[in-house]
């Protein structure tokens, strides 16, 4: 009876948020009313203006949103499902969005189509890409100006380029521009507006070009410094919007060229604003886990170890800046404590990646990274297929990749203990990891994920170069008696749970000796680059909040 229970258990999926739709719903509305403008405010625009929903899929505090409206008599939301988001990565020609990553965006898209219909508006999805659809739209409705969110790597930089350019082309009559300068032809244009960050890039207290290599630096300076804006309210009514015949409809994931992936087991996550909004509202005031956060968030297993909205910040459908507010709340109606500023702590680290990409450049993306470290990467592919897929003979290792490629999700700990066996241990290029993570991740995104994988492989920006894991040591903190293996592989549950980590015989013989651990070498491989010792490791760790999750 008590195997069965367990069977039973550990194929248990768990949604995220926990609420159900209706739930999910009328927080979001009682949310976003806290949001939206008493009585009703002047719109002095003329024209029409189109919103370009890129990474800031949602309605709460998106200036994007809020600056069309007030530019405008009428408004069109635009989503570009461009082609080149469902390709295949640079280097080593991995799927680009992975199924699992793809539907929640599905889900994101939805929800904010709905959410866009309940104030007056609709969502136009239009296949192709940003390039040739918004300069056509803005022909075909007489757009004087495109708002959308500023990025900051290159291939959305690029975009934006290629957008503004053929937009200039699109010559508006005199009566349908907003222009009247005599000196400047009325021709649509662009409007990037920053919003991805809690702290915004105009309040830095340095440019973006002077920002410090240590991020304490970093965070004790705008800390000092630098005021977090407030969250931007929005109209209750956001309409109305041109005459659009066909808005058409969200898309299904096999037109994407994807087959659709169900989790099986663990951490099913719902895409939309909706959906994290009512994260926010379960982890902080329903299950008043805040108040614990910087003590669990190093946990493995299970949805209410740490936050978990990194997804939702990914996918822009939840606002960092909303977070800090709350939280604020949270600290003014309930308690302040080490906890509450940790997920400060965490955003300002999100935040750091984010200006640092745009310092770095395309130096974020190479084998040396910003520092142009030289080291001699091995590519090997069967050693590289045996992390990707969870065999590499280790549990610790294995479990987390499997979660990754069932879920899309991996803890903060997961993700730094597997690219050091990787990089450390295996001696395998980071940016096979980092790549692979571009994949599955739903928390996906360019400055966070190759911002981390430049850190965890040595080669990024910090002086500090002590990265490496020590399994065993990683085990007996943070996954003693060994739940977190058992759970993602059950042929470990019935051993004894000081052996789930270490099976011997009972599992894969491990593919690779560690470079530091207490296990005996199975082999005479010495590929891994940089020998280093794990004495510093819980020191730095201490330190480094280097995630949002």
């Amino acid at each position: 009876m008590q195997s069965s229970n367990a069977a039973r258990a550990a194929q248990t999926v768990t949604r995220v948020p926990g609420s159900g739709s209706e739930e999910m719903e009328r927080v979001a509305e009682q949310t976003l009313t806290r949001y939206t403008f008493d009585g009703v405010p002047q719109r002095k625009g003329k024209g029409v203006a189109i919103v370009w929903f890129r990474n800031d899929l949602r309605i709460l505090d998106n200036e994007v949103l809020f600056k069309a409206w007030a530019s405008s008599e009428a408004v069109l939301p635009v989503y570009c499902v461009d082609p080149r988001l469902f390709g295949t990565t640079h280097y080593f020609g991995f799927p680009k969005t992975g199924a699992l990553r793809a539907q929640f965006l599905i889900e994101c898209l939805i929800d904010l189509k709905k959410s866009l219909m309940k104030r007056g508006l609709n969502l136009l999805i239009q296949h192709g890409k940003p390039e040739q659809i918004l300069p056509s739209l803005a022909k075909a409705y007489s757009v004087h100006t495109v708002y959308a969110q500023k990025e900051t790597c290159s291939e959305e930089l690029n975009v934006e380029r290629l957008v503004s350019k053929n937009l200039q082309k699109v010559i508006l009559s005199s009566a349908e521009g907003v222009s009247t300068k005599s000196n400047s032809t009325n021709s649509a244009r662009l409007e990037l507006i920053w919003g991805c960050s809690m702290y915004h890039i105009d309040d830095l207290p340095f440019s973006c070009m002077s920002l410090p290599d240590v991020y304490t630096q970093f965070r004790k300076s705008v800390e000092s410094k630098s005021v977090i804006r407030s969250c931007i309210k929005v109209p209750a009514s956001l309409g109305p919007a041109p005459d659009v015949k066909d808005w058409e409809c969200v898309p299904e994931i096999s037109s994407l060229g994807l087959q659709q992936e169900k989790v099986s087991k663990g951490m099913a996550f719902v895409g939309g604003e909706s959906a994290a909004l009512s994260r926010v509202h379960e982890y902080f005031w329903k299950k008043d886990l805040l108040r614990t956060y910087k003590v669990t968030r190093n946990g493995m297993l299970g949805p209410d170890y740490s936050t978990k909205f990194s997804p939702w910040l990914a996918s822009g459908s939840l606002s960092p800046r909303f977070i800090y507010h709350e939280v604020k709340r949270y600290e003014k109606q309930r308690e302040a404590n080490d906890s509450t500023y940790w997920v400060l702590f965490e955003l300002i680290w999100r935040d750091y990646f984010k200006f640092l990409s745009i310092k770095q450049g395309n130096s974020l993306f190479h084998a040396g990274g910003p520092r142009k470290v030289k080291t001699n990467w091995s590519q090997d592919q069967a050693l590289f297929d045996a992390w990707r897929d969870g065999h590499t003979g280790y549990p610790l290792i294995d479990a987390n990749m499997k979660e990754l490629m069932t879920t899309g999700f991996m803890s903060n700990r997961g993700r730094q203990i597997v690219c050091s066996f990787l990089v450390r241990d295996m001696g395998i290029d980071w940016r096979m990891g980092a790549e692979w993570f571009e994949t599955c991740l739903l928390d996906y995104d360019p400055c966070s994920n190759y911002g981390n994988w430049t850190y965890g492989a040595g080669v990024g920006n910090d002086p500090r170069e002590d990265r490496y894991f020590s399994i065993p040591k990683q085990a007996q903190n943070y996954d003693p008696d060994g739940e977190f293996v058992a759970y993602w592989l059950p042929q470990l549950r019935a051993l004894p749970k000081e052996k789930r980590h270490f099976p011997g015989m009972s599992y894969i013989k491990p593919i690779v000796a560690l470079k530091f651990g207490n296990t005996k070498p199975v082999s005479n491989r010495t590929t891994a680059p940089g020998n280093r010792r794990s004495a510093t490791e819980e020191k730095w760790m201490s330190r480094k909040g280097n995630r949002f999750q």
